[in-house]
C-alpha cells in the first residue's frame, strides 16, 4: 500500500491557477478529476486514472472539491448533498497520488458578496451576479437533461471554469454520468479547450448499484428500485 502524502489544499482561483503553471513548468502534465466530494471508490478509480494518464510523464493530480448550485434545480438536494471535506482529505492522501485538493469557496459572481443560492442561481443573473452559461444545445437533451433542464447547463459552465482555472493537460470523469460525460466531450471539441478527455468505467458496489455520492440518502425500498 503506498504512504499517505497529504495533498495541498487550494481555495483560491489564482493561487490554483499559478500552482498548476508551476507544475508544467516543472516538466509536470496536470491531471484533474472534478468532484461534488464525500468521495468513494468510484472517485478515487478516477484519481487513479488521472495518475497513470500521462504515459510516463510526470503527473501532478488535482482534486476539486466543489458541491455547484447551477446545476440544481430550486426543488433539487443542493441543501442535503453529503459532504465530508475532512474525510475526503484522508481519502485522497491514502492514495499518496494527489498533489492538491481545489476546494474553492464560490466559483460565481454574486450580486451580494457572499450570498448564496439555493438553486440554479437564477437569482443571481442582471448586471452584478454571474449571467454567463454554456449550453450543448443537442446533448444536453433528453436522457437526464428531460427532468433536468438547468442540469447540464450548469455542468458545462462549471467545468469550463474548472478548466480555465486549472488549466490541465488531462480530466477524468466518471461513465456512471455517461450524458455528463459526453456532453463535456462536445464542449471540448467545440471550444477548442486543449484538454484530453478521458472516460473512466463505473465503479459497483457488491450488489451490483453503481457507486454514488448520493447512495446515503436511499432507503431499503429505494435501493431495491435502484438496482
Amino acid at each position: 500500500m503506498a504512504a499517505a502524502h497529504e495533498p495541498e489544499v487550494i481555495r483560491d482561483k489564482a493561487a490554483m491557477r499559478a500552482w498548476a503553471r508551476r507544475r508544467r513548468a516543472e516538466g509536470k502534465a496536470v491531471a484533474l478529476v472534478p468532484t461534488m466530494g464525500f468521495l468513494h471508490d468510484g472517485h478515487l478509480s478516477l484519481v487513479s486514472a488521472a495518475a497513470a494518464s500521462a504515459g510516463g510523464q510526470p503527473v501532478a493530480v488535482v482534486v476539486s472539491i466543489y458541491v455547484n448550485p447551477s446545476q440544481f434545480a430550486p426543488t433539487e438536494d443542493l441543501a442535503t448533498y453529503p459532504s465530508d471535506l475532512a474525510g475526503d482529505i484522508r481519502k485522497l492522501a491514502a492514495t499518496a497520488a494527489v498533489a492538491a485538493v481545489f476546494c474553492p469557496p464560490d466559483l460565481y459572481a454574486r450580486p451580494d458578496a457572499g450570498a448564496e443560492s439555493a438553486s440554479c442561481l437564477e437569482e443571481a443573473g442582471g448586471a452584478y451576479g454571474h449571467e454567463t452559461w454554456i449550453r450543448v444545445e443537442h446533448l444536453e437533451k433528453g436522457m437526464c437533461g428531460s427532468s433536468r433542464p438547468v442540469f447540464f447547463r450548469g455542468v458545462a459552465t462549471v467545468v469550463a471554469k474548472l478548466f480555465n482555472i486549472v488549466e490541465p493537460d488531462v480530466a477524468v470523469f466518471g461513465k456512471k454520468d455517461y450524458q455528463q460525460w459526453r456532453v463535456i466531450c462536445r464542449m471540448v471539441r467545440d471550444l477548442d479547450f486543449a484538454i484530453e478527455i478521458i472516460g473512466s468505467e463505473i465503479v459497483r458496489e457488491a450488489d451490483g448499484l453503481a457507486m454514488s455520492s448520493r447512495n446515503v440518502h436511499l432507503s431499503h425500498e429505494e435501493r431495491e428500485k435502484a438496482l
